[in-house]
């Protein structure tokens, strides 16, 4: 995204990092392996590691980040946009009253949405509501929304609709739509490559085998489908796999993939391959990206209601179907409808393609771009 603003002119733009861990050979504790990215991360625009001093540096607590200059630097930088992405850590807190403290506009971009907040205890949502709305948000001169639940949680705590900046949460449109099979015998071509049946069809799930994202119950409603003529993919790696392996060990069931951790770099040809993409995710899951990704290879989706994008991504009998979360007989009966029905399954897949085309680098820059600053 920084890289598209860069290459189209957009900002005058500065990315200050204050972790290099996802540019680094690391050990993943959801995917469970050691691993690297493989595609540019820093290329396109211009970014700053500051030194961070903590004596712990860590991205999972909220004294992991203590880069300390970001309070000089913000104070000799000239007016500016300063957009921080959430509250979780001290830091950003710092930096958001600096910010404004020197003149800076300041953008905050957070993803909670509101179903989730209200899981929350009454005490909690109460704290939340003194700290959040009646503090920290008084700061804030605008909000970067990603979409319809993360919207109304800030009208939840007040903050009101002329602070409010429709800021999609987006992939690299362009990148993704690149793998889009052309025609079948394209879609074949990738499948061979893939090691995948040609002739079934392929459903797909993307993302780590973890508790939130509940792999375990897009298996069992695949287990339990009448029809012989598809397979299930589970793209990812992670703590369940070993639970997920003695399901399908005592199912018997022959067309269960699982691949194991698969890099950025090969991740869309599962895509290009797919027929139908699941999300099966609980409360936790404030977006889903993946949804994004597959919905750029023309794919119809069947969500759960308590993954954060279904609002804003999933058009009921138009582009997928939206199921109780945990409902593993309603999620069994959206895939049959789909497995039974190839035109359906490529007319809601159009439906995808052209939606997600509204959740793309340029309406987030258009949008950001009409800000004053000051």
């Amino acid at each position: 995204m920084y890289a598209y603003m860069v290459q189209h002119n957009a900002f005058d733009i500065t990315v200050w990092y204050c972790s290099q861990q996802s540019v680094e050979k690391q050990l993943d504790r959801q995917f469970n392996v050691e691993m690297n990215w493989d595609i540019p991360l820093l290329e396109g625009y211009p970014y700053t590691f500051l030194k961070n001093y903590a004596r712990h540096p860590s991205v999972y607590n909220f004294w992991g980040l203590q880069n300390w200059s970001i309070i000089r630097r913000l104070r000799k930088a000239p007016k500016s946009i300063v957009v921080i992405n959430g509250w979780q850590f001290f830091l950003y807190l710092a930096a958001i009253v600096a910010g404004k403290f020197f003149g800076h506009t300041i953008c905050l971009r957070g993803e909670s949405p509101l179903s989730h907040e209200l899981k929350k205890s009454r005490l909690k949502r109460l704290l939340r509501k003194i700290l959040l709305g009646k503090m920290l948000f008084q700061l804030v001169d605008y909000f970067c929304y990603i979409g319809v639940q993360n919207k109304a949680f800030y009208r939840h705590y007040g903050v009101p609709e002329s602070k409010l900046i429709f800021t999609p949460y987006s992939v690299d449109n362009r990148r993704f739509q690149g793998f889009l099979p052309k025609n079948d015998a394209e879609k074949a071509a990738v499948r061979r490559t893939l090691h995948l049946p040609e002739n079934e069809v392929i459903i797909l799930y993307s993302g780590k085998y973890i508790d939130k994202k509940r792999p375990q119950d897009l298996l069992q409603a695949f287990l339990s489908l009448p029809q012989k003529n598809c397979s299930l993919v589970l793209l990812g790696d992670g703590p369940l796999r070993a639970h997920l392996e003695e399901i399908i060990q005592l199912s018997g069931n022959k067309k269960v993939i699982l691949t194991g951790f698969v890099n950025q770099a090969e991740i869309p040809h599962y895509y290009a391959a797919a027929d139908i993409f699941v999300m099966c995710s609980e409360a936790g899951e404030t977006w889903g990206l993946s949804v994004n990704e597959a919905m750029n290879l023309a794919l119809p989706l069947v969500i759960s209601d308590e993954v954060g994008c279904a609002a804003d991504l999933v058009e009921p009998g138009v582009n997928g179907f939206v199921y109780p979360v945990g409902d593993i007989a309603a999620l069994s009966n959206y895939l049959t409808t789909l497995i039974n029905d190839g035109t359906l399954r490529r007319k809601f897949g159009a439906a995808s393609l052209k939606k997600v085309n509204q959740y793309s680098y340029q309406e987030i820059t258009d949008h950001l771009s009409t800000l004053p600053l000051g």
